[in-house]
């Protein structure tokens, strides 16, 4: 109720915001929002005050944390997408490397939003990133080059072979790093350099203002197969609109399948398949009393049945 109230409270305000700039729009939407309210509510938008901020009403706590928690969803889709792994794709587990820990003990609190939105079956936050990324560290040879001349190769050979993370520390502590060459050392700045971010062996990275997010990307037969169930759920949602299915609708699901790993995967995930499709059963075997559709996952090629019962509403 709590939910429900807050977006009304959303639609209301945004409503009146809008309503100078599109009058007639607006005006459809708050009668469709105010009617059930007869003559408590005002008869038109346009005779309500114009909102005003209530800072009483902004918790700037948590808008930092839901803040944070936005950028790790986002940084770690952004990791899924760089090493192709469709967010359909459920993965073993992500780890979190935070800036700052101030708000940490919330998000570890709220990690089942992470879960879901990630698509993982853990969310860790680690305090030993060396296990998970490093840093390779490189020279700005634009900016470089008039400085050090005839030394740039042995800078890039320095800079190469140094330790990335203990190198970052000390331009995040001190501003610069110092370099010892054979004749001389060297004090190179953020701009002298730049930082590349590398993910270990299994892993994918994305790295943020607050935070450095880490997916596992080793795939596991029951992960793979996870992932087909969830490839069936979609296909099945498309042929129920294909069928002209209403929401509600009840059905039975047949499936002509040859390939093990995908009737495994139908097997070990029948209770989230049906919950998902409104399936009142799934059978390995087509419906003679349909037509099959031709389909495919993971180039496994079946045939999908949908029967809908005509007492299934």
């Amino acid at each position: 109720l709590d939910a429900y109230w807050t977006l009304y409270e959303c639609l209301l305000t945004t409503v009146k915001l809008i309503a100078p700039f599109t009058p007639f729009l607006s005006e459809a939407i708050w009668r469709n929002l105010v009617g059930e309210f007869g003559s408590r509510a005002l008869e038109s938008v346009h005779l309500c005050d114009y909102p005003s901020v209530s800072q009483g009403a902004i918790d700037q706590a948590l808008s930092d944390r839901m803040r944070l928690l936005r950028e790790i969803a986002s940084l770690g889709l952004s990791a899924r997408m760089g090493s192709k792994l469709k967010v359909r794709q459920p993965l073993a587990r992500v780890e979190v490397i935070l800036v700052d820990t101030e708000h940490r003990s919330w998000l570890e609190e709220h990690g089942e939003i992470l879960r879901q939105e990630l698509n993982v079956k853990d969310v860790s936050f680690t305090d030993e990133p060396d296990r998970y990324i490093s840093y390779q560290i490189q020279p700005n040879f634009k900016r470089l080059g008039p400085r050090v001349g005839k030394h740039m190769p042995q800078v890039k050979k320095v800079l190469i072979e140094a330790d990335g993370s203990s190198m970052l520390r000390e331009l995040e502590d001190q501003g610069a790093i110092v370099l010892k060459l054979d004749e001389e050392e060297i004090r190179l700045d953020s701009e002298d350099i730049q930082i590349r971010l590398q993910a270990k062996e299994g892993w994918a990275a994305a790295q943020g203002s607050g935070c450095v997010v880490v997916l596992s990307t080793t795939l596991t037969d029951e992960l793979l197969r996870e992932g087909y169930a969830r490839d069936l759920v979609r296909l099945i949602q498309e042929q129920r609109k294909t069928l002209g299915c209403d929401y509600t609708d009840r059905i039975s699901i047949g499936l002509d399948v040859t390939q093990r790993e995908l009737l495994l995967a139908v097997e070990e995930n029948a209770a989230y398949i049906r919950a998902e499709t409104l399936a009142e059963e799934i059978n390995c075997k087509p419906l003679i009393e349909v037509a099959g559709v031709e389909k495919e996952i993971a180039t496994m090629p079946f045939q999908l049945f949908i029967k809908v019962p005509e007492n299934s509403k």
